[in-house]
């Protein structure tokens, strides 16, 4: 399923004046496709604190009430999580191919409101803890253009082995994974 839809990277900034840190730091409103890894062999540093993903509800997405149905709001998690990787430098689909395999294995969502077909959303992804196998993303899905909260939810994914086992991430990865970590704010 593709979204034509967009991203904005907000960055780190520096405590005292506010500026942004890092290259891909504060470059604002970009087309996801306009992503692109910064290195092709290993993830850049991580200067990257949230991804917004922009997206419009379509019909397809709505029950027969004309509100979101459920489980789309998971898949739209799912597009938040695979930009805020994007834009650490390298696709998700790229770490796969390189051995890195994530599996979801918690879910929780909070749902507050409903979208309807065509509204525009916007989904705030956040990476919130990093373990050696582990790792947590908190997301909160907005109406773009009132900002009223529909959805906040976690994703909680463990590092696989081709045989489905549990692995330790490669250290560079962890590494770039660790200074993206954002820990989670209650009621964000």
């Amino acid at each position: 399923m593709e979204h034509s839809g967009s991203l904005t990277v907000l960055g780190r900034r520096h405590k005292r004046t506010g500026q942004p840190l890092g290259a891909r730091a504060g470059q604002g409103h970009l087309p996801s496709s306009s992503i692109r890894p910064l290195a092709p062999v290993s993830l850049m540093p991580a200067m990257v604190s949230e991804t917004i993903s922009e997206l419009r509800v379509r019909y397809a997405e709505t029950d027969q009430m004309g509100v979101v149905y459920h489980a789309n709001y998971l898949v739209w998690c799912e597009l938040g999580r695979t930009d805020f990787i994007r834009a650490l430098g390298k696709s998700y689909a790229e770490l796969e191919r390189e051995g890195v395999r994530l599996a979801v294995s918690d879910v929780t969502m909070r749902f507050h409101a409903a979208a309807r077909y065509d509204d525009p959303i916007r989904v705030h992804t956040r990476l919130t803890a990093i373990g050696s196998r582990r790792l947590a993303f908190a997301y909160r899905v907005v109406r773009a253009d009132t900002e009223t909260l529909l959805v906040s939810a976690t994703t909680a994914l463990v590092s696989i082995d081709k045989t489905g086992r549990l692995a330790a991430m490669p250290p560079d990865v962890r590494a770039v994974l660790e200074a993206a970590v954002l820990p989670a704010v209650h009621g964000r």
